[in-house]
């Protein structure tokens, strides 16, 4: 009912399927092929990466560069067949087990898969802030396609990944702004002859790893052949400054403690936020509520010492 992967472990059959289905088509005798590997038993074993622990000390760039050399020891997915199927449309907690899957099969990834088992991997650093960033290329008449996780820590922006190419993976978190992170990635490009087309870039993946929200994949589209040098650069600042300020706003529950301070001070409100403000104008206009107050206080402090 299920195979076994390379560390051991065992596997779902559908995954291995899709590998030996791929191979039966490229290869001259690929179902012979398959069926000799299966049957194999003085295979050697390779040795599975581990999954990268930290100390509470530990600071956040040696996190990330353990991440990234977990990621690479994983390997490049160069076989055609994509291990691991993901839809961007799921919610965040079914993408985190999704890549608490991919650790357990130790399969090569590609740069997609990179960004997921990047968000599951950095859930417990909550000082830094993920984002995905999409890349568009044009080389010898074809587009192509790139991934990678964006970073922040400390306001210095960076990025994790996998590429066949070693530049356009993994950045330390030593830019000052997006828009030198993106300019470096553009720069690389170049070096492999490919032109930069369009930029696009998500908002911050919560920390919360059960969380049911999807994550925010294309909040900006940036089209290079559109925008002036100046004006992209621009457009990338106004980016980091919406996720400082979506950060800085909070999108989680109100506090425990913002919560007793509202019961507090008003007993008698509602559960909706129009009434507070309601009760509230009612006390402005009004003055000779203020007495009955005050008579009320000294009974509430009366019990208060009785108690």
């Amino acid at each position: 009912p299920f195979f076994v992967n390379r560390g051991g472990l065992p596997v779902d059959e559908p995954t291995w399927e899709r590998m030996w289905r791929h191979v039966g088509r490229i290869h001259p005798e690929g179902d012979r092929v398959a069926q000799r590997i299966r049957g194999a038993a003085d295979l050697p074993k390779i040795p599975i990466p581990s999954v990268p622990v930290f100390q509470p000390s530990t600071p956040i760039p040696e996190r990330l560069e353990a991440v990234q050399r977990y990621i690479r020891e994983l390997q490049y997915n160069h076989t055609g067949t994509q291990f691991f199927e993901i839809k961007k449309s799921r919610p965040l907690t079914g993408l985190m087990d999704l890549a608490k899957e991919m650790t357990k099969e130790a399969l090569p990834i590609k740069c997609l898969e990179a960004v997921i088992l990047g968000i599951y991997l950095t859930n417990n650093m909550t000082t830094l802030d993920r984002f995905p960033i999409s890349f568009k290329t044009h080389f010898s008449g074809n587009y192509f396609r790139h991934i990678v996780l964006g970073v922040n820590f400390g306001g210095r922006y960076g990025a994790l990944g996998i590429s066949r190419r070693e530049e356009l993976m993994y950045k330390a978190p030593v830019f000052r702004t997006l828009s030198e992170l993106i300019f470096d990635f553009e720069e690389a490009y170049c070096r492999c002859w490919h032109t930069l087309k369009k930029v696009k870039l998500g908002h911050c993946v919560s920390h919360d790893p059960h969380s049911v929200e999807q994550i925010e994949w294309k909040r900006s589209i940036l089209d290079l052949d559109k925008l002036t040098r100046e004006d992209f650069r621009k457009e990338l600042e106004r980016h980091a400054r919406d996720m400082r300020l979506k950060i800085g706003k909070g999108t989680g529950p109100p506090s425990p403690t913002k919560d007793r301070k509202k019961d507090v001070s008003s007993p008698q409100r509602g559960q909706a936020s129009p009434h507070r403000r309601n009760s509230r104008g009612d006390r402005r206009p009004s003055g000779e509520k203020k007495p009955t107050d005050s008579k009320a206080m000294p009974d509430l402090n009366g019990y208060q010492i009785r108690v």
